[in-house]
C-alpha cells in the first residue's frame, strides 16, 4: 500500500504520486511573524511535521520549504485593514524588523519544544523581495494584471480556474457580494500584487519596483518562493482550511498566469481548526493561548502533541484542560510503560527478530491512509501491551514508530537506561526500585508500606509482565 491523501484540489482521497520518483517537494504555509503562535496554529505545523516524517519513512527525499511572512500581511486576507507587522511594531515601539525577529525565535522555540522539525529550507519574505517582483513582471507580460490608484491588480475576470479550489463560481464571484473597501477593484476578488505608498504612506519597509516604490502583497511572497525553490509546478502545498477561500485560491491564480502550467500543485492539504468552547482559536479575537501558557499550567508541550495526535488532521478537534489532562495522562503511562520495558529487557535492547512486525505494518497503513495519527497511536499502545513479545524487540519498534509520532520515546529509553527520570518521576521510579528488591528479599512488609505511602499521594502501582507502571489516581 503507498500513501493515499485527501486532496482539497478535488475534495478525494487520492494516491501519492509525485512530480518526479522518490522525491517530494513540499511547500507549507509558515506564519506571519507580529506576534506568539497560538496552539491552533501549531496544530498546522505538527500536521506538516507528521506529513514530512511519513515521507521520509515511505523512503521519499523531501525538500521542506516554509515560509516567514514579516511584511505584506493584511489583518484581512482580501486587501483589507492593517498591515499585521506596522501594526505589532507601533504598539510595541520597536522597528519591523525587531518585531519579525523576535517573534520568528519564538516560533521556533515552540516547534522545537513540541519536537517539530525543522524546514529544509526557512525564507523570509522580505529577502525575496526581487523574486516577487520577477514573478509580477510575468504576470503582468501575460495580459493578467491592472494598474488602478497606483497599485497594481491581479484580474481574476482572465482566469479561467479561479475559484477551482475553493469550489467557487466565475458567476457567484460577481453576483450577491458585498461592496469592497477597495473602489479600484473591478471585481470584488480581484487583489494587490503590488502596493505603493498610496495604500500606506507610512509603510516602513518598501522597495524600488517598475510601479512605483513600495512593497508586495502577501499572496506574492508563497507563490515566489515556493517556485524558487521547489521549482513552477510541485507536489504538495499545505496549509490550514482558512486559507482556501482566499490565499490558496489568489497563489493558484497568479502562479498558473505566469507560467502559464495547471496545475501548479498537484496535491493541497488543509488541516481543521482548533475550536474552544467560543469557536476558533484567533489572534484577532483576544484570549488565546499560547505554548507557553500551557508550560506556565504545568504541561509539557510534548503533551499538547500528544492531545493533537489523538485528532485526525482533517476533523476539527476541540480543546479543553480536561482534554488536555487526559493526554498527559496518558502520555506519562506510555513513558511508565516504556521504562518498565527498559528494566525488563535488561541488556538486549536492540534485537529485532521479527516479533512486533504486524503491528509496525499496521501502524503504516494508518499513516499512508491520510496520516490517521489516532489508528497509529492505537497501534503503538497495541504493541507495548503485547505480553507475547519481548521487551527487547518491543523498543526496538518503539523507535521505529516514534520517528514518525515525535514524542520523543528515544529519550525515555536512554533516560530509563541510565536509571534516570527527571523530578517527581525520578523519585517514584526509585521507590518503585526499592519496592522491587524488597519484594526479592521477601520483605513484604516494605513492599506493602511503599506502595501504601504512595497511594496516599495519589500514586498507584501496577504489576504486570513488563514490570511495574504507575498512575495517579
Amino acid at each position: 500500500m503507498a500513501l493515499t491523501i485527501y486532496n482539497t484540489l478535488g475534495r478525494n482521497l487520492q494516491p501519492f504520486e509525485p512530480l518526479i520518483q522518490g522525491r517530494a517537494g513540499f511547500y507549507g504555509c509558515g506564519p506571519t511573524v507580529y506576534n506568539y503562535a497560538h496552539i491552533g496554529n501549531l496544530r498546522a505545523y505538527v500536521t506538516h511535521d507528521i506529513l514530512t516524517r511519513t515521507l521520509r519513512r515511505l523512503g521519499y527525499e523531501v525538500t521542506h520549504v516554509m515560509n516567514i511572512t514579516d511584511v505584506g500581511h493584511l489583518s484581512g486576507d482580501n486587501d483589507e485593514g492593517d498591515d499585521k507587522m506596522v501594526k505589532s511594531a507601533g504598539e510595541r515601539g520597536k522597528s519591523i524588523l525587531e518585531i519579525a525577529d523576535f517573534y520568528t525565535k519564538a516560533f521556533f522555540n515552540d516547534t522545537d519544544r513540541m519536537n517539530i522539525g525543522r524546514p529544509t529550507v526557512v525564507c523570509k519574505a522580505t529577502e525575496h523581495v526581487g523574486e516577487m517582483i520577477s514573478l509580477i513582471e510575468r504576470i503582468e507580460a501575460n495580459g493578467y494584471t491592472y494598474s488602478a490608484g497606483g497599485n497594481l491588480y491581479f484580474d481574476v475576470g482572465k482566469f479561467p480556474y479561479y475559484g477551482e479550489l475553493a469550489l467557487l463560481r466565475q458567476d457567484e464571484l460577481k453576483a450577491g457580494v458585498r461592496v469592497e473597501a477597495d473602489q479600484n477593484k473591478r471585481n470584488p476578488q480581484d487583489f494587490v500584487l503590488w502596493f505603493t505608498k498610496s495604500k500606506f504612506e507610512k509603510q516602513a519597509l518598501v522597495w524600488d519596483s517598475p510601479w512605483g516604490r513600495g512593497y508586495p502583497g502577501w499572496h506574492i511572497e508563497c507563490s515566489a518562493m515556493s517556485m524558487k525553490y521547489l521549482g513552477e509546478q510541485f507536489d504538495i502545498h499545505a496549509g490550514g482550511i482558512d486559507h482556501i477561500p482566499i490565499h490558496h485560491t489568489n497563489e493558484i491564480a497568479q502562479s498558473e498566469a505566469a507560467t502559464g502550467k495547471h496545475p501548479w500543485v498537484k496535491y493541497w492539504v488543509h488541516n481543521e481548526f482548533l475550536i474552544l468552547n467560543r469557536g476558533k482559536m484567533s489572534k484577532s479575537s483576544g484570549g488565546f493561548l499560547t505554548l507557553q501558557s500551557l508550560v506556565d499550567a504545568g504541561y509539557d508541550p510534548l503533551d499538547y502533541r500528544y492531545f493533537l495526535l489523538g485528532g485526525h488532521y482533517r476533523s476539527q478537534l476541540q480543546f479543553s484542560w480536561e482534554s488536555l489532562e487526559t493526554a498527559k495522562n496518558a502520555r506519562r503511562s506510555l513513558t511508565e510503560r516504556i521504562r518498565a520495558l527498559v528494566r525488563a529487557a535488561g541488556p538486549k535492547k536492540q534485537a529485532v527478530s521479527g516479533g512486533g512486525a504486524s503491528y509496525v505494518a499496521a501502524f503504516d497503513r494508518a499513516l499512508e491512509d491520510d496520516l490517521s495519527t489516532p489508528r497509529a497511536l492505537a497501534e503503538l499502545w497495541g504493541l507495548i501491551r503485547d505480553p507475547a513479545l519481548e521487551p527487547a524487540e518491543v523498543l526496538s519498534r518503539v523507535l521505529e514508530m516514534d520517528g514518525v509520532l515525535g514524542l520523543k520515546l528515544d529519550s525515555v529509553i536512554k533516560e530509563a537506561d541510565r536509571g534516570e527520570a527527571p523530578g517527581l518521576e525520578g523519585e517514584i521510579e526509585k521507590l518503585i526500585a526499592e519496592r522491587a528488591e524488597a519484594k526479592k528479599a521477601k520483605d513484604y512488609a516494605k513492599a506493602d508500606a511503599i506502595r501504601a505511602g504512595l497511594k496516599e499521594r495519589g500514586i498507584f502501582l501496577e504489576d504486570g509482565p513488563g514490570g511495574t507502571v504507575w498512575r495517579r489516581v
